[in-house]
């Protein structure tokens, strides 16, 4: 029987929707007012998702303070009032909309959580603007 645990975390964030090889006029039209050469900010909400096995033991599929403590380290210590754009590796060369940002999500806790259980990241940019990773 396979059992979901959940963990709902956030971060601050700054970011730029841009291409360099783009023109200005190109970037406007494309990602409009979110090319502010200023940047812009979101309240980013998650959940992240653990999929598999009750663990006949402990009775966890993952314990949730271990969940807890990786999404703080590996996510909201990197990410949290950050410019995305310029203070976060990943997204020196990636733009950072809320697809890409989602995806590094997945794939740093992807490598912290044992490869048996599935992972899904959700990452609300806004209340009604929310987009799932799974891996795939």
């Amino acid at each position: 029987m396979k059992v979901t645990v959940s963990r709902k975390a956030h971060f601050n964030a700054a970011h730029r929707l841009y291409r360099k090889d783009w023109s200005m006029e190109q970037n406007d039209a494309v990602f409009g007012k979110c090319n502010n050469p200023k940047f812009h900010g979101h309240n980013y909400e998650m959940i992240v998702s653990v999929t598999g096995e009750i663990d006949p033991e402990t009775g966890f599929v993952m314990d949730v303070k271990i969940l807890s403590d990786l999404i703080k380290e590996h996510i909201e210590e990197a990410f949290d009032h950050k410019n995305l754009n310029e203070d976060v590796e990943e997204f020196k060369n990636l733009n950072p909309t809320a697809e890409n940002i989602c995806v590094v999500i997945w794939n740093k806790l992807r490598k912290q959580i044992a490869s048996d259980k599935d992972l899904e990241v959700v990452l609300y940019e806004t209340p009604r603007n929310f987009v799932t990773y799974r891996g795939n």
